[in-house]
């Protein structure tokens, strides 16, 4: 063996070593994590200010003085943030608060210029709920929600553009952010994702917040600890601030359970802090020693009275509350008759299930073959686009025409495609592309028989073989009658008349 077979050899080992000890591990050990969701929520104005939320203003423009907390000033509680934050609490079954409290979370952060932050304590908005997720192997788990309150935003620090100095940006100082608590129900990083990613899909149906990640409109905070399995007390934990994306969510919560696993069989003692999550390395590290409720000296804020909700105010937001998720994801399937999969992947937002149905309507039914093209074909372009569901250039009743098409007959499935790639060029309907492109699928019975005679004709030892009991011909002479069509011939027509000719010997 050559010493670079050695070499990829032993590597070889090493990973496999690795592998076998992070299943050992599993077994071992189990993870407790759970969520801290900041949803920021989709009014126009900050939670206790007119100030403008518009993202992409230039750095200090949208923080007025409330915002800055400016002596004399007062805060006004805003009234869209308060019927956001209800109808979460009734979309996850949770009690919604008849009264609740603002408190002032003091602590010294140079984007918190007041010097305290104004939230939810002791008694918040929405308390308890629960939320439904799938799981990879299939399967269902209910993930209890202990709180959601509603708080202001802080301002954000830029590193960047300062040279050896930060600067401050207060534009998103008093924000309004509704604050998702979970249990810690979750054990293991693709949990919190789907966990996540069902509290994003939620809150976009709700339209209390966009969902827009890259622009910080939700961010995830994790607790993670872990404890050996089979035990019923928990670890010690740590906290991974600001996670933007699913990906490093389920990345930072992985390296994390692995770091504190070393940690605990080595003999050393996993420490409480704030921990951050670096990417490029895909590693988390030491941000400061995390804090603990007294530190923040959590007390009522005595400029904002306590929030009281009359039954008849909680029960009209009721009213406004859409179909969610869960439930039409069921309609998709006993109505429509389409797999859980399939139901599951059109109801994941709110734009792209109305699309689905927009469809169908126009179709007039087939909702399997929708259900096809609006995953596959469209889905596939949006991807490749890196579009929404919102801004793609074939809107549902085009897409509606073309799926006509193929149930008429007047094109293939292949070539109806090449009219879909067309149609996302903007190169017209359906209809226009299929006469410009001569992509009308040959149904005439007789065109197609004269086809079949001309390919049986040409080829007399194949039919031979054929009729001497080689059954597997039949799809060559098929491809040879749709190569002589140009593509053109009716496949289904193609299989039905060829068989009946060579069946009948003639």
């Amino acid at each position: 063996m050559t010493m670079q077979g050695e070499t990829e050899m032993a590597a070889k080992h090493l990973s496999s070593d690795r592998s076998a000890q992070r299943t050992d591990r599993s077994v071992q050990w189990e993870a407790v994590i759970g969520l801290e969701i900041h949803a920021q929520l989709a009014t126009r104005s900050k939670i206790f200010s007119g100030a403008s939320t518009a993202y992409g203003a230039e750095p200090n423009t949208q923080a007025c003085a409330v915002d800055l907390g400016l002596p004399g000033v007062l805060p006004v509680l805003n009234e869209g943030a308060v019927r956001m934050a209800v109808k979460f609490g009734l979309a996850i079954g949770a009690e919604v608060a008849r009264r609740s409290v603002f408190a002032r979370k003091n602590y010294f952060y140079p984007d918190l210029p007041k010097g305290y932050q104004i939230s939810q304590y002791e008694l918040p908005i929405v308390r308890g709920g629960r939320v439904t997720i799938q799981l990879d192997g299939g399967g269902e788990k209910e993930i209890g929600v202990t709180r959601a309150h509603l708080e202001e935003d802080a301002g954000k620090s830029l590193h960047e553009d300062f040279h050896a100095m930060s600067g401050i940006d207060l534009n998103r100082a008093g924000t309004p952010l509704l604050e998702i608590v979970s249990e810690p129900d979750l054990r293991s990083p693709q949990e919190a994702v789907a966990y996540a990613k069902k509290i994003h899909t939620l809150v976009r149906y709700l339209e209390i917040c966009d969902g827009n990640m890259q622009e910080g409109s939700f961010r995830v905070d994790a607790n993670v600890s872990v404890r050996p399995a089979g035990s019923h007390a928990f670890g010690t934990r740590t906290e991974i601030k600001n996670l933007n994306s699913f990906r490093f969510l389920e990345r930072a919560l992985a390296h994390e359970i692995e770091r504190q696993i070393e940690v605990l069989e080595s003999g050393g003692a996993v420490v409480q802090e704030t921990r951050l999550y670096d990417p490029d390395r895909n590693e988390t590290r030491p941000m400061r020693t995390k804090e603990e409720a007294n530190d923040y000296r959590y007390f009522p804020d005595p400029d904002l009275l306590p929030l009281v909700l009359e039954e008849a105010y909680i029960e009209a937001v009721r009213a406004e509350l859409p179909e969610l998720p869960d439930a039409r994801r069921a309609r998709f399937v006993s109505d429509y008759g389409l797999p859980a999969y399939d139901a599951g992947v059109l109801t994941a937002s709110r734009e792209l299930a109305d699309y689905y149905e927009a469809v169908v309507a126009a179709v007039g039914g087939e909702p399997k073959l929708c259900a096809n093209w609006v995953m596959v074909e469209l889905g596939g372009a949006l991807n490749r686009a890196g579009v929404e569901i919102t801004a793609s250039p074939v809107g549902p009743e085009a897409l509606a025409g073309l799926l006509r098409r193929i149930l008429d007959g007047t094109v293939s499935g292949r070539a109806a495609k090449e009219v879909f790639e067309a149609m996302w060029a903007g190169e017209g309907d359906a209809d226009a592309i299929i006469e410009a492109r001569g992509l009308r699928q040959i149904s005439d019975a007789g065109a197609i028989e004269k086809l079949i005679d001309e390919v049986l004709a040409a080829h007399p030892q194949q039919l031979a073989q054929y009729r001497a009991g080689k059954d597997k011909l039949f799809g060559f002479f098929v491809g040879q009658v749709m190569k002589a069509s140009g593509g053109k011939a009716n496949p289904k027509q193609v299989n039905e008349l060829l068989r009946r000719k060579l069946d009948a010997g003639g």
